[in-house]
């Protein structure tokens, strides 16, 4: 039988259809055609909150606590993010491919990295895997854990942020190093000299900017992670934001959320300039194999850069003596006796509650995916009008001069603007909180929240892509007279949608993480039982549901990795 005429799918292709059918059971799952959805009396209380919004608390005291609440917020992330900077370093050096096949000397292996691969030591692999499972763990879930031990006392944020983070620091050094250019290193081994030597002289360098370009977007996290953990009464922003929240103060709210709002997009401005600075392109490069370091002028970077290392070195002891935490509790005979009796209470698990979290497991895969599929539609609507290479006068779209005053195109850029910033600041408990005025408590809210709080973190690295693009077959098309609709749909679309695409793969990962702290709410989810278990210290359970919520988190894991690797 002929096969002339017959289609066959490519992988992409496939990946699409399974989304889309995806989504759509998703939307099934979470009740969306229901009739009792939508809590119409909460609908009062949602305009009271946005009439708020015009004329929030400014009086002196409430003021000055807000000052002190963000000095601690941001004291949370730069201790945190140090920590996790200097302990993912580490683990990232060594969860390297590239660092055991230099260590055991192997220099055929060079030639074959995919055979390698497989023939690394066992130690290796142990390596990888356990930094698996401290970044599967949301911060929030370690916060909590870590009030158990220690009380509220600032150790128990900085290292809740520090321990999932340098998990993630960990991987992500681990794979820039491993596509990084080893030519030179192979010539500095082959020569004799030691791997630690040969990387500082050769890996190290070249890998530098992307390392660099990748802590400043930690720390950008880190910020949104110290706001999140004050929810559970680790002080800071987010602690006064849900006390207003929950007394339904929105004057002094709003207070809360435009000094949240203005320390997210200072952090966002003077990272996005040091970076442009350096020659670093963008926060993350993904789905993009790394040729070599980028280039900026020596003298320019030389300068910025000793001004950066001056105000981390006067910014970085100040957040320390600022917070005080007491570092001496990590290995106090206290902490060892709550340990013991924890690790006692959730022994032996209860396996009587697996129907139950087979459900909830349902449940968070289908919030994790409605969330993700929110937030990629919402941030590629708005990443185009807030990249200030397409439609801003000079930009690629836009025929007139850059002299010329055009009013539109900068109202879209800064209303496009500040929409990402405003989702991407506001923690997702708090958007579950406000999605709740409006809807009953249950899978869809906990959607909606996360979406949208994920939408503003797709839509700027998403506006980052576009503003990044190789503008030499743009320009062509230009030239050749092609108007704007088709050099948007010939040649932005097809060069951008694939790094796209990555990002929204990457931040699903961080959706099923992220399940659990809209779980503070009621939201629904492996997150909700897990909050319930915490609060009555049903560790027994708590065991379980961990273990089901990092299996869960593996899952999509290996797929999202999947995905990437076939759309590459």
């Amino acid at each position: 039988m002929s096969s002339r005429g017959t289609t066959r799918l490519t992988p992409t292709q496939v990946w699409g259809l399974l989304s889309l059918g995806s989504i759509a059971f998703s939307l099934l799952a979470a009740g969306l055609f229901q009739q009792d959805l939508v809590n119409s009396d909460g609908l009062p209380l949602l305009l009271r909150f946005f009439n708020a919004s015009l004329h929030p608390d400014l009086s002196p005291d409430l003021l000055q606590l807000t000052w002190n609440s963000s000095l601690i917020t941001l004291s949370y992330a730069v201790c945190g993010t140090v920590l996790s900077l200097i302990l993912g370093s580490i683990g990232g050096l060594l969860a390297s491919e590239v660092w055991w096949l230099s260590v055991l000397g192997d220099r055929s292996r060079h030639s074959n990295p995919v055979r390698a691969s497989f023939q690394l030591p066992i130690f290796w692999l142990s390596i990888r895997a356990l930094l698996a499972f401290p970044r599967a763990i949301h911060e929030l879930i370690w916060g909590l854990f870590f009030v158990n031990l220690w009380g509220l006392d600032p150790l128990t944020a900085i290292l809740a942020i520090a321990i999932p983070f340098s998990a993630i620091v960990a991987k992500v050094f681990s794979e820039i190093l491993d596509d990084t250019p080893r030519e030179t290193l192979q010539v500095l081994l082959n020569s004799g000299v030691l791997p630690l030597s040969a990387f500082c002289y050769s890996l190290f360098p070249q890998a530098f900017l992307n390392l660099l370009s990748y802590a400043f977007y930690r720390f950008e996290c880190s910020i949104r992670s110290a706001a999140v953990l004050g929810i559970i009464g680790a002080g800071g922003l987010g602690y006064q934001i849900l006390l207003s929240l929950q007394s339904l103060r929105y004057e002094q709210l709003w207070t809360f959320f435009y000094a949240l709002f203005v320390l997210n997009g200072l952090i966002d401005f003077s990272s996005a300039w040091l970076r442009r600075q350096l020659g670093c392109a963008s926060r993350m490069d993904l789905n993009l194999k790394r040729t070599s370091a980028l280039r900026s002028n020596s003298r320019q970077r030389q300068g910025m850069g000793s001004a950066l290392f001056l105000g981390i070195a006067l910014l970085i002891p100040f957040c320390f003596w600022y917070i005080h935490p007491d570092f001496s509790r990590l290995w106090t005979a206290t902490t060892a006796e709550r340990l013991r009796e924890i690790y006692r209470a959730s022994q032996p698990p209860d396996w009587s509650i697996m129907p139950q979290l087979l459900h909830l497991s349902l449940e968070t895969v289908v919030m994790s995916i409605l969330a993700i599929a929110l937030a990629a539609v919402g941030g590629l609507i708005l990443a185009f009008p807030a990249a200030h290479t397409l439609f801003m006068p000079g930009g690629i779209l836009n025929p007139h001069q850059p002299f010329q005053i055009n009013s539109l195109p900068w109202l879209g850029l800064l209303l496009s603007r500040a929409v990402l910033l405003l989702t991407r600041a506001i923690p997702a408990p708090i958007w579950a909180l406000m999605v709740v005025f409006v809807f009953f408590p249950g899978i869809l809210p906990g959607a909606i929240a996360l979406g949208l709080h994920n939408l503003g973190i797709l839509g700027r690295l998403m506006a980052e892509v576009i503003e990044n693009l190789d503008q030499r077959p743009l320009e062509a098309l230009k030239a050749q007279g092609a108007p704007a609709s088709l050099i948007f749909f010939y040649g932005v679309l097809p060069l951008s949608l694939p790094r796209f695409l990555a990002y929204a793969l990457y931040r699903w990962e961080v959706c099923m993480r992220e399940t659990v702290i809209v779980g503070l709410v009621g939201a629904g989810g492996l997150g909700r039982l897990l909050m319930e278990q915490l609060s009555s210290f049903d560790y027994r359970g708590m065991v379980l549901t961990l273990s089901c919520f990092l299996l869960l988190t593996f899952a999509v894991d290996w797929m999202s990795a999947k995905i990437r690797r076939s759309i590459r």
